[in-house]
């Protein structure tokens, strides 16, 4: 895999990556403010709120603004494939599970009155949700939006267009937020498919994940912005392949431990649950 150089473009990083920044740091503290707010309402019903959903939300806005503040703490952001890959990582992979795994859904319809509870559950419930939500459909938009952008001449414009580089970062965001829900969210999703089809959407991506990062690690003079930064590209790539491990060995934990909990919570025939199922089941006589 060869091709021509891509040319440095300096002086234009610092100001494209800190394009929209401010708006979106402000999108995000609402974002927290509003989800705590309805945090605190759940908390005072019967059934309450586990605190550490909220946790994991706010970890998840951190990561977010960590992400969009992280060109401007890098002097060498606009040449550097090492920031942007640590953006992809935390945008895409590590933000969305957080946010995921604070089941935001969940708390939006326990303190939604009755009669917008309803329109909420038909929209899950809807045909076009279901073919979204399905972790084929997830797996291509989020992992076949990964290829698109570094096989192909938009990473180029990523730094030369703050425009393309706001589309591409929202997309790393939503889609890595619909795999995430699509194989482990803990919010409600109807027609979801078994265990066994979501394990087979991970494995597969986790596979996708690694061939592109050795893809960029073995052609680095491919990588924008071209041969005089090879040695960044190759730990880029390295980047991606460690980082992108340990984020879907977080979303296997939270795949099995949501396997486990349903698991545990099916009523099952008492000859399927051992002599420990009452006391005194080892003394019967047969």
């Amino acid at each position: 895999m060869t091709g021509p150089a891509h040319p440095v473009h300096e002086g234009t990083g610092p100001a494209l990556c800190a394009w929209g920044t401010a708006p979106a740091l402000v999108l995000l503290a609402i974002a927290l403010l509003a989800y705590t707010a309805a945090a605190r309402r759940a908390r005072r019903t019967p059934r309450g709120w586990n605190g550490l959903r909220t946790a994991s939300f706010t970890l998840g806005v951190v990561l977010l603004a960590a992400a969009l503040l992280l060109p401007s703490l890098a002097h060498t952001a606009h040449h550097d494939p090492r920031v942007h890959m640590l953006q992809h990582l935390l945008i895409g992979m590590y933000a969305p599970l957080a946010l995921v795994m604070a089941a935001p859904l969940t708390l939006g319809l326990r303190t939604l009155p009755a009669t917008r509870r309803r329109p909420v559950a038909r929209v899950l419930r809807s045909r076009p949700v279901h073919v979204l939500g399905h972790p084929a459909t997830a797996l291509l938009l989020d992992t076949g939006g990964l290829y698109l952008v570094h096989l192909t001449p938009l990473h180029t414009a990523m730094q030369t267009h703050p425009p393309v580089q706001a589309l591409v970062y929202l997309h790393y965001l939503a889609a890595g937020y619909l795999f995430a829900w699509s194989l482990a969210g803990p919010d409600p999703a109807p027609r979801r498919p078994g265990t066994a089809t979501r394990l087979t959407a991970l494995l597969l991506a986790i596979a996708a994940h690694s061939f592109l990062a050795k893809l960029l690690y073995a052609h680095p003079h491919t990588w924008p912005p071209g041969a005089a930064h090879t040695a960044l590209a190759e730990e880029a790539a390295q980047l991606m392949y460690y980082g992108g491990d340990l984020a879907e060995l977080l979303l296997a934990v939270a795949l099995f431990a949501g396997w486990y909990r349903r698991w545990s919570r099916t009523p099952r025939p008492l000859a399927e649950r051992g002599a420990h199922a009452y006391p005194g089941a080892m003394f019967q006589r047969h």
